[in-house]
């Protein structure tokens, strides 16, 4: 059997120094059929030349989506998820570019795709032999368990980490979702697109992972993504039934 072809989606704005990182991380995993797309929102520090850098010169295939603006990672999602889809890819990976996401945990979510009957499956922190950085301050680990106890307590999702961001895709699943079609940012941009896979009867698998803190650059959360995150369960909750 042909290996699938996998793109890792990578939003950016300014991660000049961590894209690197990642480029290499991934290609020492010797995945074959692996590429990346680093979809980046004009970032004043120049990530967007590096990247086109790697492109050029990179230890695996790199294909860059310049945008003009910076309109939230929801929609630099759609627009990476929809080239993804044009080049052919059969997995597509939503990845951070902090280094916050493993990337040896990548190959263990493509198999449990491939060898299950999972949609999608989700880099979790909340299963057995899931964690967070021992960095992340009492706040911040209480913010997201709370998190995702007021999203499934809403949704009923069944989903231990309903705001991750580490997932892969099978192509068809982004399809029958109509990914294209939602509008959500942030972390209701990742509740949202289970929410709709969940709603179509389709399967949602958990594997383990370690998130780490981000090593450079600051947290692009405000409180603007905050009180997005709080209102779409709601918005959700009793909002049209999915086409």
């Amino acid at each position: 059997m042909s290996s699938p072809r996998i793109t890792v989606v990578v939003p950016t704005y300014n991660e000049r120094e961590n894209l690197p990182r990642l480029v290499d991380s991934l290609a020492g995993l010797g995945l074959p059929e692996l590429r990346v797309l680093v979809v980046d929102d004009n970032s004043p520090d120049g990530t967007g030349e590096v990247a086109d850098g790697l492109a050029a010169d990179g230890p695996i295939p790199v294909e860059v989506l310049h945008r003009t603006e910076k309109d939230g990672l929801g929609r630099a999602y759609v627009a990476g998820i929809g080239r993804a889809l044009d080049g052919g890819a059969d997995v597509v990976v939503q990845m951070d570019a902090d280094l916050s996401h493993p990337s040896g945990a990548l190959p263990a979510m493509v198999r449990a795709l491939a060898d299950s009957d999972a949609a999608v499956v989700i880099g979790s922190r909340y299963v057995p032999g899931g964690s967070v950085a021992g960095e992340w301050p009492w706040h911040r680990k209480l913010l997201s368990a709370w998190a995702n106890l007021y999203v499934n307590t809403i949704l009923r999702l069944g989903v231990k980490d309903a705001t991750a961001g580490f997932k892969a895709w099978h192509a068809a699943t982004l399809r029958k979702i109509d990914f294209a079609s939602v509008r959500s940012n942030g972390y209701a941009f990742q509740v949202e697109m289970n929410h709709r896979t969940v709603k179509h009867g389709m399967r949602v698998v958990e594997v383990p992972i370690r998130f780490e803190e981000r090593v450079v650059g600051s947290s692009k959360m405000s409180f603007a993504v905050q009180l997005e995150s709080a209102l779409m369960p709601w918005k959700l909750l009793f909002g049209k039934e999915l086409s």
